[in-house]
């Protein structure tokens, strides 16, 4: 496995572990400041800043501080090129399980998710 894939992998765990933690810093280290995280509700698109999303994380109760299991897996990792990828994967804040679509940039030399799309369902 190269290095970068390994790099890349290592900041998916990072965000899966923020976010069953509910650890924003762990997380905004992942998510580039700049980034912003999309989703579809009612037909209409809707951006939400990386900084309102790690403030609503900061407010609620941690999937581990409740007890409840870990539903996350990666399911895809497709490095385009020495500066893109794309990670596909599952996980869940119950009762809510999402599907994860994050790009991921090479900024300085690290990898950070520069935009996240996703989508929501009420079952795995």
């Amino acid at each position: 496995m190269s290095q970068d894939l390994k790099a890349i992998e290592a900041a998916v765990h990072d965000y899966l572990d923020g976010l069953y933690e509910g650890d924003a810093d762990k997380l905004a280290r992942v998510f580039h400041p700049t980034s912003s995280l999309t989703f579809e509700t009612h037909g209409e698109l809707k951006p939400l800043p990386r900084d309102e999303w790690l403030a609503g994380v900061r407010s609620r109760p941690s999937a581990k501080s409740q007890g409840l299991p870990r539903h996350d897996h990666i399911l895809q990792i497709d490095q385009s090129g020495p500066t893109t990828a794309f990670v596909k994967l599952k996980c869940a804040i119950p009762p809510r399980y999402f599907t994860d679509y994050l790009c991921f940039l090479k900024i300085g030399g690290t990898w950070q998710v520069a935009q996240k799309v996703f989508a929501t369902a009420a079952e795995p």
